[in-house]
């Protein structure tokens, strides 16, 4: 599997993610501090545009903040959402097909890095917030172990900035037989054994 394959099995946990995540359950809490399922559909979301116009390397509207309802969703009945991000992750998928997506320097919503970096990051950044989507309302899902390694790569390269920037809590510790995605949870401030009630 390349890293193109990676960052489209992300994308597809993503989409089921939020499919599962029924509008009864957007008001209920999730394993990210302060963010309920509402708001890390719309994180999810946010994180897709940001992959697409990555990849295309299409200009990133200033006035566009990750706390700002993401433009694609502004307007829309929350009923509308699921589709409206199936329809966005669709397009990043097809973009980072391509190897220029991967290749030179790409931005990050305005600041410029390797497109790799970016591709990395956003593939973890994918994978585990489907985590969160998941366990906050009741579900579980799969994560391959060889994707499970470039996201806990991808987790890894980002949680200084992630802790400096307080988007990341202090790393959690996790058993030493844990694999990797369980690591990647553990290295971006959250429990592999989070529930509701917890």
């Amino acid at each position: 599997m390349d890293s193109a394959d990676h960052m489209s099995r992300s994308i597809d946990l993503a989409v089921t993610a939020i499919r599962g995540a029924g509008l009864s359950r957007y008001d209920d809490p999730t394993p990210c501090r302060d963010y309920t399922v509402r708001d890390v559909v719309n994180h999810i979301a946010f994180g897709l545009l940001l992959a697409h116009r990555s990849a295309t390397r299409e200009a990133w509207d200033p006035s566009w903040t990750g706390e700002s309802r993401t433009p694609f969703l502004v307007g829309r009945p929350e009923t509308e959402w699921a589709d409206a991000c199936a329809a966005e992750a669709a397009a990043t998928a097809r973009a980072w097909v391509d190897p220029a997506a991967w290749e030179g320097e790409a931005h990050m919503g305005g600041s410029p890095m390797p497109a790799a970096t970016v591709g990395s990051i956003m593939t973890a950044e994918f994978a585990v917030h489907a985590w969160d989507l998941a366990v906050a309302t009741g579900r579980t899902v799969d994560i391959p172990p060889g994707l499970g390694e470039v996201v806990l790569e991808g987790v890894v390269s980002i949680a200084p900035a992630g802790r400096d920037g307080g988007w990341f809590a202090a790393a959690v510790a996790v058993p030493a037989e844990a694999g990797a995605f369980e690591r990647a949870l553990g290295e971006s401030g959250r429990d592999p054994g989070w529930t509701p009630s917890r």
